[in-house]
């Protein structure tokens, strides 16, 4: 369904991939770099949230994922 970088401060790259849509919002994996290794969970976030975060450039959406993790 996508994916999308997390907006943060310094170089992490962090992201989130849409797993699944639900009724009112998304079932999300985010990976968040700690200090060098990878932090994974799974988490929801409404429809009107997500769209929020697009909206203010929290979230920006990577049209090619394998380029961006490796970038």
């Amino acid at each position: 369904m996508g994916t999308y970088t997390l907006k943060s401060i310094g170089n992490a790259n962090d992201y989130m991939t849409i797993v699944r849509e639900v009724e009112d919002g998304y079932v999300v994996r985010i990976v968040r770099d700690q200090d060098g290794y990878n932090e994974v969970k799974t988490d929801y976030i409404s429809k009107s949230l997500f769209e929020s975060c697009v909206r203010t450039g929290y979230l920006t959406k990577v049209e090619d994922f394998v380029e961006a993790i490796s970038a």
